[in-house]
């Protein structure tokens, strides 16, 4: 079979190419979007999650896109896991109210354990995306590289810190998923999530050693594993689902945990 030949590249004289976008990071965080929407290419949502390295609780994506010109009343936004947790309330507040769009998805740990904390991340990154109401002209994740969103993407190493819409959707992700931990608390109280949100620490590790795991409690992670064999465990949910929480339009839809 003949090999194929490549099709000549046809290069535009100089006048008529586009001029080549430059990115430095030392800008600031509203350069990236900033230079996507100068070249046609918004509006640009970014994406990030919390809960990734947990063994409790569930898992939490966010989309967001921001207005353009924001980049003065949202001084200071950065990721979630630099600001203090009195920041990152002030700033959820101020993102909800000024965000042209944003969605989040909470993913529990039934679906997490099903699916593996991976795949059930990047999925919830394309929920979050597709939960949007109106579509992005471009994505950007943090870190690494996902596909699916029926759009052009890229990751941004840092992306948390580099690109405000990321850190954006990292502040709400984390509040979300920091506002469940402490309702989750308050059902089961010998764990102590609301100070460790259900991360593994000493004080956490002690627990699930006294007590076994929770109902909401990774099965798939190894410490939980092991827990469950030293003590009786809570039996798994049943079921749960991914939901959508549309935020802006007044759809409100609880996952179930």
């Amino acid at each position: 079979m003949p090999a194929r030949r490549r099709a000549p590249r046809v290069l535009l004289p100089a006048g008529l190419r586009p001029d080549r976008a430059v990115v430095r990071r030392s800008a600031g965080s509203w350069t990236l979007q900033s230079t996507l929407h100068r070249h046609g290419l918004g509006p640009v949502a970014g994406v990030d999650e919390a809960g990734r390295g947990a063994c409790a609780g569930p898992l939490v994506v966010a989309a967001c896109v921001l207005r353009p010109g924001d980049a003065r009343a949202l001084d200071g936004l950065t990721d979630s896991k630099l600001l203090t947790a009195a920041a990152r309330e002030e700033y959820y507040a101020l993102i909800r109210r000024r965000a042209l769009d944003h969605a989040v998805v909470v993913i529990p740990p039934g679906e997490v354990d099903r699916r593996g904390v991976h795949v059930a991340n990047i999925e919830g990154m394309r929920r979050a995306v597709a939960g949007l109401a109106q579509p992005p002209g471009y994505v950007l994740t943090d870190g690494f590289a996902v596909r699916g969103f029926g759009r052009p993407a890229l990751a941004v190493p840092k992306g948390d810190q580099v690109a405000a819409c990321v850190a954006a959707a990292s502040v709400l992700a984390k509040v979300t998923r920091d506002r469940i931990m402490v309702g989750l608390d308050a059902e089961h109280p010998q764990y102590r999530f609301a100070e460790h949100k259900g991360y593994c620490t000493p004080v956490h590790d002690a627990a699930l050693a006294e007590h076994g795991p929770s109902a909401v409690h990774r099965r798939s992670f190894v410490n939980v594993r092991a827990a469950a064999r030293g003590a009786r465990a809570a039996p798994i949910p049943a079921g749960g689902r991914v939901a959508v929480l549309v935020h802006n339009d007044g759809v409100s839809e609880e996952s179930e945990l």
